[in-house]
């Protein structure tokens, strides 16, 4: 068979020739037959070139249906290339460079959308796509590698943010293991994904390793690829915000953090929102550590010459549930109780067994229950408020005059609750010492002074401190915030003054009171409405828990000497009795109608009832609350303002000039101005006295 074969072979390859004349013309050979007189006769048949070709096509095209997807590929750099030979062979125009880019372009857009919507419908089938997705991240052709590179990272960020799990895939190895189809099939697609997420991230790494040049490296930069990198760092802080908990998050983390330090501000300003909404979201508090950690030993490496945006990150940490001091207090008295327990106790073994599987057994429970652990999760959050702390202190203590200091004294403010009471006496000392001989600027004193009252109205009231030359500051600097560039610092003002009046009230002299009363008043005049609002919520406030502010609601009060110095830098000594609060019948015509109505309320003396009282929906509200809520940032009032009515001026008052007498008309009449005015000095005196 193989002989024959063989002969059929060789018959075909020499019975199949070309015309020498015609390269377009085909010769074939049939069968010989016997004509009448018993000769055998040869035949030809001439077909024509385009016409076979044409069948062999058409029949290879049928063949290569089922393997569409698979040659996608080769069939798309085929083109690209016979368009580079193209190219290069005959010289072509711009409009036809574009056109061949545009082509070129559109059929990877159409391979990217065909790959990414069959991975999406069926992943398990189509894990294959991943790595040709993949590929198209490192395009070689430099007309259309930047917009490929795009697309295809865009495209891989929106199916891992669908496909990827909330839980860690763990790498088991079935050696020896009979598993189920099923279960096998689920194996190797999470082997495929975890191994392409894995290469996905590597690529993402050196695409915005750009970002991350190394001291002395002055090469420049393509804009293009500057692009790409910003690029690679969005799509990894958006892998972890929405996988915090995956495979690599600690990886991505820690590569993500040093950013905040960079040079580029759009790069840290991308960093910066993504780790703290990643702070604000985390509920174990496991990937706040790491990145606390990494925070920490970043600041250490640099030596506190950062960003703020390093230390600013940490404001969205959520630890204001920490208190240390709780936490040594109930270690303090476990350990007696079961110091007391195992006196009075002397288990034999049988029951220590058993104690031993109950735990066990309570342990699984949880477990099952898919409950948290209270006492681990309190663990993390002791250590990251430990690190916090210390990071707090080392910048205090090695680097008062450096940049971050303002964010270090905000973080201190808003956390000042949860550190150790036996730290409290030391810090106030070392915030006193910062504002006394350091030159600190309006907002790092204003942290200060609510960093020390935040200490002395919680926990640190037991203290023995006296906090006046605070009072002093924080009384001097409250008319330096206005509706301009400080405008920023009112919401620090409106919660040191109601740690101030309101939860130190019991602790602050009636003429100090009277004084900061009476500043709010002033202060209403130079800020928005919504600053406006909380600073009248606090006088409203002061005003319902006790009756010393009442004296700045009569004009007619005798009591006291001297009169009101509003210049005066001392709360204690300015004469605040002796004056009024008539900011208030300014604030009643207030653009604002809700400024007007709290206006009216504290005029009449805060009634709860009748003329002049609130809405119960405003009075409820804190003064922190009335400014977020009437915040006038988005440009949008809230009630909306009409629009003031149009007045019409009548033309008969400006429209005519009237004389004191005829011969002055005609006197100004005859005076050319234009001839005065053309010499580039005019002495009118000299003119006056010439005509």
């Amino acid at each position: 068979m193989a002989a024959l074969t063989a002969i059929e072979d060789l018959y075909e390859e020499n019975v199949f020739t070309f015309s020498k004349q015609d390269g377009t013309k085909r010769m074939r050979m049939l069968l010989p037959i016997k004509t009448k007189e018993g000769n055998l006769e040869t035949r030809l048949v001439e077909n024509d070139y385009e016409e076979v070709e044409e069948k062999d096509e058409m029949q290879n095209a049928d063949n290569s249906d089922n393997e569409e997807e698979q040659t996608s590929d080769i069939e798309v750099d085929t083109e690209v290339s016979n368009i580079i030979e193209t190219e290069s062979e005959v010289p072509v125009s711009a409009v036809e460079l574009l056109a061949c880019r545009e082509k070129v372009l559109r059929s990877k857009k159409f391979k990217i959308g065909i790959l990414s919507s069959s991975l999406l419908e069926n992943p398990e089938l189509k894990s294959g796509n991943f790595k040709l997705l993949l590929d198209l991240m490192d395009e070689y052709n430099p007309e259309v590698c930047i917009t490929v590179k795009k697309l295809a990272t865009a495209s891989l960020l929106e199916i891992f943010k669908d496909l990827l799990p909330s839980y860690q895939i763990l790498n088991l190895k079935s050696e020896g293991i009979k598993l189920k189809k099923e279960t096998l099939a689920l194996h190797n697609y999470e082997a495929v994904l975890l191994k392409s997420y894995k290469n996905y991230l590597q690529k993402l790494e050196k695409m915005a390793n750009v970002l991350r040049r190394k001291r002395g490296d002055s090469r420049p930069l393509v804009e293009a690829q500057i692009h790409l990198g910003e690029m690679a760092v969005t799509c990894m802080c958006s892998l972890l915000i929405n996988n915090p908990y995956f495979n690599f998050s600690v990886n991505v983390s820690s590569f993500v953090v040093p950013l905040l330090d960079n040079k580029h501000p759009k790069v840290r300003e991308i960093v910066e929102k993504s780790i703290s909404q990643v702070l604000k979201e985390d509920k174990r508090g496991e990937i706040s550590l790491t990145i606390v950690r990494k925070i920490n030993q970043y600041i250490k490496t640099r030596g506190h010459s950062i960003h703020p945006e390093v230390i600013s990150v940490l404001l969205a940490l959520r630890i204001k549930d920490v208190n240390l001091d709780k936490e040594k207090v109930e270690d303090t008295k476990q350990k007696k109780l079961m110091s007391h327990k195992q006196r009075i106790l002397s288990l034999s073994k049988k029951e220590r067994k058993r104690s031993k599987k109950l735990k066990e057994i309570e342990k699984e429970l949880l477990e099952t229950k898919a409950e948290e652990n209270k006492q681990t999760k309190e663990k993390v959050l002791t250590e990251i408020t430990s690190i916090v702390f210390t990071i707090y202190f080392r910048i205090l203590k090695q680097a008062p005059n450096s940049k971050v200091l303002s964010a270090c004294l905000e973080g201190l403010a808003k956390f000042a609750h949860c550190i150790n009471l036996e730290f409290y006496q030391d810090l106030v000392k070392a915030i006193d010492t910062l504002m006394e001989d350091h030159g600190l600027g309006l907002k790092e004193q204003l942290h200060c002074v609510q960093c020390v009252f935040t200490i002395l109205s919680g926990q640190g009231s037991s203290l023995t401190i006296d906090p006046y030359r605070f009072y002093a500051q924080f009384y001097k600097n409250m008319l330096k915030v206005h509706i301009g560039k400080t405008h920023q610092e009112s919401d620090r003002i409106i919660n040191t003054l109601e740690q101030i009046l309101i939860h130190r009230r019991k602790r602050i002299t009636q003429a100090r009171l009277i004084a900061f009363v009476k500043r709010i008043g002033t202060l209403t005049l130079q800020s928005h409405h919504n600053t406006s609002l909380g600073l009248l919520c606090i006088i409203k406030q002061v005003m319902q828990l006790g009756k010393s502010a009442n004296i700045l609601l009569d004009t007619d009060s005798s009591t006291g000497n001297g009169f009101y110095d509003p210049e005066l830098e001392d709360p204690e000594y300015c004469n605040a009795h002796c004056t009024a609060l008539y900011e208030l019948s300014v604030l009643q015509r207030h653009y604002h109608n809700t400024v007007q109505k709290i206006a009216k309320n504290i005029a009449c003396g805060v009634p709860t009832s009748g003329e002049g009282s609130l809405h119960p929906e405003i009075s409820k509200l804190t003064p922190i609350e009335l400014f977020t809520e009437f915040d006038p940032t988005e440009v949008a009032f809230k009630p909306v303002i009409p629009p003031p009515k149009k007045v019409q001026i009548k033309s008969t008052l400006y429209g005519k000039h009237t004389y004191a007498s005829s011969k002055f008309e005609e006197k100004v009449m005859s005076v050319n101005v234009n001839e005065i005015l053309d010499s580039e000095f005019t002495d009118f005196y000299k003119e006056l006295k010439t005509r």
